[in-house]
């Protein structure tokens, strides 16, 4: 059977994009042999837990931001349902309504792209507050002071007090 140039280019775009390996195609458009459709969600690590074995847990605030970030960035929550768990009848969003963190892609697809909650959250102990502004920040090493939005404010005008300083200082 032959494609015409259209269905070959359409063909390859989708292999290229991953659209084949994952939706079980073989690049004719048949499904493989005796496989079922392979479920990214499988390859996750495992959730991390406490030292005595109990879920990381979040504060009510910690939460609020959590649910914004899910309906906002995960491609697995549609209208607060789980695509991954639907079975045919739509099912919550365990994540949504769950102060723990009980699902692998909310924690290592979703959470990394809000840093500051995700240390909040995992690394309670390296956290640092903000000597201007009081948020909570993480350091990238241990003499930081400052947030990375204000510090770059700080750095600046340090820098202009300096340079004044050192001009004056020149003309006298």
């Amino acid at each position: 059977m032959s494609r015409s140039y259209g269905e070959r280019a359409k063909a390859g775009t989708r292999r290229r994009n991953g659209a084949g390996s994952l939706l079980g195609e073989n690049g004719n458009g048949e499904q493989t042999e005796g496989r079922m459709i392979e479920n990214p969600y499988k390859r996750l690590p495992p959730l991390e837990r406490r030292p005595d074995g109990t879920p990381y847990r979040m504060t009510p605030a910690q939460r609020k931001q959590a649910n914004a970030l899910i309906r906002r960035e995960c491609c697995n929550c549609e209208d607060g349902n789980c695509i991954v768990l639907d079975d045919g009848d739509t099912c919550t969003c365990p994540q949504m309504i769950s102060f723990s963190v009980c699902c692998k892609w909310f924690r290592w697809a979703v959470l990394p792209l809000a840093g500051t909650l995700e240390a909040e959250i995992y690394r309670d102990k390296d956290l640092k507050r903000c000597a201007v502004c009081g948020g909570v920040f993480v350091p990238k090493s241990n003499r930081a002071k400052y947030c990375p939005d204000c510090a770059a404010r700080v750095h600046r005008r340090q820098k202009t007090e300096s340079e004044r300083k050192r001009r004056s200082a020149v003309d006298s």
